[in-house]
Order: C-alpha cells, then sequence, then structure tokens
C-alpha cells in the first residue's frame, strides 16, 4: 500500500463520512477509526450507532477526543479521522478559545499523526462558506478551522469537497507536483 494522506471536506450531512469510509476500505484491508467527537446525547449516540453499523467487521475503533497520535496504529493500515471540526473545537475549549494555541496543538498533533507509516483519510467541515456570525466565539472558531483547513490540505495528496452527495476532486496527486 502506498502511504497517502485524502483530506475529506465539506457541509455538514453532505456524505463526507460515507466517501472518507470508502477511501480508507480502498486503501488497506484493516482500518482504524478515530473517533473525535464526546456523546452527549441520545441523537449523538444515535448517529454513532449507525456509523459503526455501516462500517462493519474491518474497522477497529479508537475514541480520542484531544490526542489523536495516541491511537494505536499499526504499520501499512489506513487511518480514518473523523473528525477534525470536532478535535478542533476539544482544543479550542481546551485552550479556553486561545485560537493561536489551538491552532499550534491542532497542528502539532496533525504532524505527529501523518508522520507514523499509515494512509490517512481525515474529515472535515468546510464553515467559513456560510455567513459571518454575529457571535465573536463562532467568528473565532471559524478562524481556527480555515487556518487548520488549510495545513491539513498542505499536507494532503488528495482533497475531496463533498456538495450535496457528490465528489469533487480539489487535489489530487497529479495536482500537487504542479
Amino acid at each position: 500500500m502506498a502511504r497517502k494522506v485524502t483530506m475529506v471536506t465539506g457541509g455538514q450531512r453532505s456524505g463526507k463520512s460515507a466517501v472518507a469510509e470508502r477511501v480508507a476500505m480502498e486503501a488497506a484491508e484493516r482500518c482504524l477509526y478515530i473517533a473525535t467527537a464526546e456523546v452527549r446525547d441520545e441523537e449523538m449516540a444515535e448517529r454513532v450507532r449507525r456509523h459503526q453499523a455501516r462500517r462493519g467487521p474491518r474497522w477497529t475503533t479508537y475514541e480520542e477526543t484531544l490526542w489523536i497520535a495516541k491511537a494505536p496504529i499499526v504499520p501499512g493500515q489506513a487511518v480514518l479521522v473523523d473528525c477534525l471540526t470536532l478535535f478542533a473545537t476539544n482544543h479550542f475549549f481546551n485552550c479556553h478559545e486561545d485560537v493561536d494555541k489551538a491552532l499550534a496543538e491542532c497542528k502539532q498533533e496533525v504532524d505527529n499523526l501523518l508522520a507514523q507509516d499509515a494512509s490517512f483519510v481525515l474529515v472535515t467541515n468546510e464553515i467559513g462558506m456560510g455567513g459571518i456570525s454575529a457571535n465573536q466565539m463562532q467568528r473565532r472558531f471559524t478562524d481556527l478551522m480555515g487556518w487548520l483547513n488549510q495545513y491539513v490540505a498542505q499536507r494532503a495528496d488528495e482533497v475531496i469537497l463533498m456538495v450535496s452527495g457528490i465528489e469533487v476532486k480539489v487535489k489530487n496527486e497529479l495536482m500537487k507536483n504542479e
């Protein structure tokens, strides 16, 4: 298996997770799913159950909200992180809404993760395409996500933008070398 980094981005309910799972399964027989969400209510618990049922037995799940590079990665496997938005949210609040500190922590953790011998599929939300929020905290978080997504996209071999369930290739390995 050739080592590859794929970023899958788009809006909520755009089909990111299903596409990311397919990309990971095409990359390796055994796949590790790093779940960054904290289940806080029954709606979220139901989403988790649906995702787990869809993935099936080829997948091992590792739950980690902040330090994703600690995951038990086996060389050569495919690793799916779902999602960077919740990962960044966790860092944002862990750093008391300090965008610079949260961004530095996120970048370092992404670097630590991607330094390992595996193929990676990173799911994230493209939250900056909407209007500008009247809420200052939301604007700061949008800044954090925009900068983190740019950072990850630069390191990715492939970037897929999901639009209404349709994959739009924004970057691929050929474009990366141009």
